[in-house]
């Protein structure tokens, strides 16, 4: 028979047991916070030195809005280069340490996922790029001068003079761009549900319409207030969403397929 001396003592080791793990996930949690804290304070400063060139990139669009595009932004405010400068800079930082910082993440998620989860992140990780760096093209290409184009005429329409600050141009285009990046990401989570078995593709399919509105509905709150470039975000989804439906069925036949063998 223990005594309560022993008693409390087995009572203490078995909340070290319980609450050391936890602890140990808070500490590498802290360590992954640093580390994605110093690859985007590297990544910053490394494209610091090419703001100019990456604000003229941004710039470039307005070509095909108005005649002069470089007297036509304007700063006035005594930090207005500024803030330009650093939120350019801090957008690209991060873009640059991307890679560093999904890898980072990893590292601390992985650890507490199945082989079958880890299989499934690592063959969409390069589709994810990918959509990303489409949704951007996209919206840069296509959106963004029409976009532009749409504001100011709005401008001529209630016969206002344009006077646009160089901090809400850059804030405009990079809001623009990253909402285009993000919500081609979409389709990268409909595979993942559904290589995990967590959707079907007869769920995707009888859900279509539904999806089709709620994807409409997210093209009008992302992009300006433009049919045209809800248009030209929305109809691509809808397109990568039946994609989806088509890589979800091949994996289900996949799976019927080795079960069977």
């Amino acid at each position: 028979m223990s005594t309560p001396a022993e008693a409390d003592s087995r009572r203490v080791d078995q909340e070290d047991e319980v609450t050391k793990p936890f602890l140990e996930h808070l500490e590498d949690l802290r360590q992954m916070l640093i580390r994605c804290a110093l690859a985007l304070a590297v990544g910053t400063a490394i494209t610091l030195p090419f703001v100019p060139l990456i604000f003229a990139f941004l710039k470039a669009p307005l070509d095909r809005v108005v005649k002069h595009p470089d007297l036509f932004l304007q700063s006035i405010e005594v930090t207005g280069a500024f803030s330009v400068t650093m939120r350019v800079g801090l957008w690209s930082g991060l873009l640059l340490s991307a890679p560093f910082l999904l890898f980072f993440i990893g590292q601390f998620i992985f650890p507490g996922l199945t082989n079958k989860e880890k299989a499934v992140i690592r063959q969409t990780g390069g589709f994810s790029i990918v959509l990303f760096i489409v949704g951007v093209w996209l919206g840069y290409t296509f959106t963004l001068p029409v976009g532009l184009r749409m504001m100011f005429g709005m401008h001529d329409w209630l016969g206002i003079q344009p006077v646009p600050q160089v901090t809400s141009y850059v804030a405009f285009v990079v809001h623009l761009l990253l909402a285009f990046g993000i919500a081609f990401q979409m389709p990268v989570i409909l595979v993942v549900l559904g290589r995990l078995g967590l959707i079907s593709s007869q769920q995707l399919r009888q859900r279509r319409r539904l999806v089709i509105v709620i994807l409409l509905i997210v093209a009008m709150v992302l992009t300006p207030p433009d049919p045209i470039t809800q248009v030209i975000m929305a109809g691509p989804l809808v397109v990568l969403y039946e994609f989806c439906i088509w890589v979800v069925q091949i994996s289900e036949r996949r799976q019927k397929h080795n079960l069977r063998h």
